[in-house]
């Protein structure tokens, strides 16, 4: 099949040895990306996801979060081999890994920890992303307020008006962007590398409990956007949050943020997903304005 001789050819000239595929293993997926394990002659396995060949700058802009990640040296990624179009498709060529659920649940929360002290001098990332399929902007802004208003919160809003989410959601949100400054009194936020979209999908431990994340969104931002994301859909442990704390620990204002931090994901998901999120998300915001 063509499309496997592209792929295996893309794999060949970025590992500089031939690869054959000989068989390509559907994997599932989630409802955005299809993938498949694709093995060679000689029993060597990597890790394909495919989507619509209009998605090549998705897989080419994670190719490059995750080379970022790993350059830190903190917590393991897939090493990133290729990416391109074929015909109608554009791939994503990983490593393969061998993963499972349990590991060294506080070796994670100090390698995040460890990622997160990774900085840079403004907020944003070398290049545009995206979260699920929604595309995500990360212009360098020097201030946090500005970034997480005008290209996170500010443009799912503008996304959601677009959807037919308007009236009592945008009401909401228009005042919440305009308090703002409110929910960062006596904190300023460091652009640390965040994975971007860390829940519980994203995660896993290798056969020696080494901790494995993937499918990242990376930008440099505040930290606690990340720790906000693994208490929106659940599946880490309090083990995971002791070592992070104890190697990090967290500003008191956390326990409000978080919500504003998890808004932006719940309204993505009510961009992509539909209504009951938008209901979730007005009640959110309507938390949060209550807080000042």
């Amino acid at each position: 099949m063509k499309q496997w001789d592209d792929i295996a050819a893309a794999i060949s000239s970025a590992e500089s040895s031939r690869f054959v595929a000989t068989h390509a293993a559907l994997l599932g997926g989630s409802n955005i990306n299809h993938a498949f394990c694709l093995e060679g002659e000689n029993g060597t396995r990597y890790f394909a996801k495919l989507n619509e060949a209009d998605k090549a700058g998705m897989f080419a802009a994670e190719h490059v979060g995750l080379e970022a990640i790993a350059a830190t040296k903190t917590v393991r990624v897939p090493q990133a081999i290729a990416h391109g179009v074929s015909g109608q498709h554009a791939f994503l060529v990983l490593e393969y890994l061998e993963l499972k659920g349990c590991g060294n649940a506080r070796l994670f929360g100090e390698q995040l920890a460890a990622l997160h002290r990774t900085i840079a001098p403004k907020f944003g990332f070398a290049c545009d992303n995206a979260i699920g399929l929604t595309p995500q902007p990360n212009g360098w802004k020097e201030e946090w307020i500005d970034f997480w208003r005008d290209q996170r919160l500010g443009i799912q809003l503008q996304l959601a008006a677009r959807n037919g989410y308007g009236g009592k959601l945008q009401a909401l949100g228009a005042r919440l962007l305009e308090t703002l400054p409110n929910f960062f009194e006596g904190y300023t936020p460091q652009p640390s590398l965040v994975h971007g979209d860390l829940w519980g999908g994203n995660h896993a431990y290798m056969r020696e409990a080494t901790p494995v994340i993937f499918d990242p969104a990376p930008y440099y931002g505040d930290r606690e956007t990340d720790i906000a994301m693994t208490e929106l859909f659940g599946g880490y442990t309090a083990d995971f949050y002791a070592a992070y704390r104890e190697a990090y620990p967290l500003d008191a204002g956390y326990a409000t943020r978080k919500t504003l931090y998890n808004l932006y994901h719940i309204l993505n998901h009510a961009n992509l997903f539909g209504g009951v999120y938008a209901k979730q998300a007005e009640g959110m915001m309507q938390r949060l304005l209550a807080e000042i």
